[in-house]
Formats: C-alpha cells, structure tokens, sequence
C-alpha cells in the first residue's frame, strides 16, 4: 500500500469536477437492477440535513466541482430538493436531477425550476405500462409520460433513461420512439451493470450477445433516421467487452459521491471494498477527503496494480478496470477486473456470458419477451423493509 500512497501523492491535485450527491436511498421504486447498497440504513434519520448538504456543495465547489448530480434513491422525497437546488444555482453549479420523476407534480416541477435546476433525467423502466411497472414494482408509467412532457413545457433540457436488461431489451425500438414522442434532447440506453441489486439478478437480467446485436442494430438504424435531432447513446454492459472500462474516469481523478449520511467515495459502490475506512463529512473534510485518505489515495495512479496490470501497455487507459466489480466477482480489490480478458479470473465473466446464451426464458428468435406469457427467473426485487421474491404474475 505504501507505493499506492506514493503514487497518489502526484496526483493529489486532480480536480473532482463532478459531485453526485445521493440526497436519500429511500425510493417509490423497487427496481430490482438498482446499485444502491443492497443493506442500506431503514430510517430516513441518519440522512445529512440542509445545512449539512449545503456545506458539502460549498466545499466541493472550492475543490473545483463544477457539475452537480442530484441523485439517490430517489432526491424528490427530500421536502428541501428546491433549498438545495437554489444554494447550488448560488454556487455556480450546473445540476441535473436524476428521478424517476415520482413525486413531482406540474407544480413541484415549476418550482424547481424557478429554483435554477438546469437539467433532468427521468428513468423508464420500459416502453409501455405494464413492462414499466412490473420491473419498478410500482404503478408509474403515465406519471412518468405526465411529468416528462412537463419538464419540456417548462423548457428543461430533457434526458430519458432507459435501463436494458434480458426481459425489456425487445422494446428498444418503442422505447426510442417514446422518447421522440416526449421531444428528448438525449436518450440514454444504458444496459444494466452489475452491482447491488443487478449483480443478484443477473441470470434474469444479462442479455443474451443476440440480443445485445439486435438492439444495437436498431438504435443504430433510428439515429440514421434522426441524425442531428436526438442524441442517442447505447451502453453495452461491460460483460460484453474484452477490456474493462476506467472506474469512474479513473479512481479519484475526476468523480466524487456522498452518500446519504455523509459518506464520501470516489464511486458509488466504494463501500463495498473491504479494509477501507470510509471518510465521512461529519467527522473530515471534503478536502482531506478528496486529497489524504486512504480511501481516495488506495488506487489512484497505476503502481498498485499486480500483474497482469501492471506491465500492461493499457494500464494507462483502463487504470486496471473497475475496484467494485473486481472485488465482488473475485473477493479481491486488488484484482484484474475480471471483464478483462487478460484477467486470471477472466472465466467469471465468460460463464455468466455463456449462460445468458440459453434463450429458454424468450421467444424462439432470442429477442421479444411477452411478460404476459413467457417463462422468467424470478427477480429479487429492491424493498428495504421486506425484499421478496416475486415472479411475473
């Protein structure tokens, strides 16, 4: 660890430019892909109050931060999203706030707008009402389409995201289609990655390669046909790639989260690695946090890596691959990110692939998925009070 923290101490003047503050992990929805922590606190009363958030905003600016994520769980159960928008419009933050849009209403939307909230992202969970619902366990598709076409009256710069996975990737050509429906300026189809909740789920979630092939073909097909009207960005989940992709831009250079109750990382599933005391804005500074703890300084730079990372001619460009992803499928952070097909441990990643291959749970072309009819794995579904199984009715 040592050469880690010397490594760390040249690089020390990175600037997090982006601050993702997780307000709350409390959500309407219980996705069942989602990556908060799998045995987050129940109650609500741990959580930074204003003041305490406002704190954290002044001090990242002075490191530097210019973009501001409002996040959780899901950031409109705070009463106070507005108060927190305004002191980060104070700041010079550029914000987005990152919902499933439950509950706002057309008034709550107008007031955080008045309030300088510069940008929103609204999360579907499918293209219509019921595979919609089904996956975010909740009844919210029409609200979700209700407060989308809100935040385009108000004149908001409108992101959808779609998260993919085994059982909606069919719809992407609808999901598309709803998007220029709502007037999107940005589509984001992001396949899920596998953490948290996702990572438990992942036999009834990873997509099978044709699957993968298919949707992309036909995202492909729909920017051809709508060139220079909506941005469309398709993100293949990182089992499908044979290098593993920089964590967060590259462990403590760029990215920098808070948790609900005042934890500071440099990614959102750091509190997963063991032996690594998580500083936390009660106790330390943001400063001391970004520039001397261990945790920051642990991995950044690349004289931490073991072989085969560390004579690797890419290290420079993957910095060894995701910390999390390598300790949950390993047992070890110090591990070659298994989707690297360079990894030792690389046949973690090519079994899960291989699996995702039976097609059993789809229709005969390996690609529609009729959740009224066809055979699925259960999913574990995000409840913090009492997780169950549940399968499709």
């Amino acid at each position: 660890m040592a050469d880690s923290i010397t490594i760390a101490s040249d690089q020390q003047q990175s600037i997090p430019l982006w601050l993702l503050a997780e307000l709350s992990y409390s959500c309407p929805l219980q996705c069942s892909y989602c990556s908060n922590p799998i045995n987050y606190p129940q109650t609500r009363a741990a959580e930074l109050s204003t003041e305490e958030w406002k704190a954290v905003f002044k001090d990242a600016r002075k490191l530097g931060a210019v973009q501001l994520g409002l996040s959780g769980g899901e950031p409109l159960v705070r009463p106070d999203l507005e108060e927190l928008i305004a002191e980060a419009r104070s700041l010079g933050f550029y914000s987005n706030l990152i919902t499933s849009a439950i509950g706002a209403d057309a008034a709550r939307l107008a007031a955080i707008h008045e309030a300088g909230l510069d940008h929103i992202q609204i999360s579907f969970q499918g293209s219509n009402q019921d595979v919609n619902d089904h996956f975010a366990g909740t009844k919210s598709f029409h609200h979700k389409v209700l407060m989308a076409n809100e935040a385009k009256k108000l004149g908001f710069p409108m992101v959808l995201n779609f998260v993919l996975h085994r059982q909606n990737i069919h719809q992407i050509g609808d999901m598309l289609k709803l998007a220029e429906e709502l007037k999107a300026d940005f589509v984001e189809l992001a396949n899920s990655q596998y953490y948290g909740w996702a990572l438990k789920n992942i036999d009834a979630l990873l997509p099978s390669r044709q699957q993968l092939l298919d949707a992309e073909a036909i995202t492909n097909d729909f920017r051809k046909r709508h060139r220079g009207n909506m941005d469309v960005i398709f993100v293949v989940p990182d089992y499908y790639e044979n290098r593993p992709k920089a964590c967060c831009n590259g462990w403590a250079t760029t990215f920098l989260t808070v948790t609900p109750n005042g934890n500071v990382q440099p990614c959102q599933s750091a509190q997963e690695l063991p032996g690594l005391e998580l500083p936390n804005v009660r106790e330390q500074s943001l400063e001391w946090a970004w520039r001397e703890s261990p945790l920051f300084n642990a991995f950044r730079g690349t004289d931490w890596m073991p072989e085969p990372c560390r004579s690797c001619p890419e290290k420079e460009q993957d910095l060894g691959g995701c910390r999390c992803q390598a300790y949950l499928l390993t047992g070890d952070a110090f591990a070659t990110d298994p989707v690297c097909d360079l990894s030792p441990k690389h046949s973690i990643i090519e079994n899960a692939v291989a699996k995702a291959q039976n097609i059993a749970d789809l229709n005969i072309d390996g690609f529609g998925y009729d959740i009224d009819s066809a055979p699925v794995q259960p999913l574990l579904f995000r409840n913090p009070k009492n997780a169950k199984l549940l399968s499709k009715k």
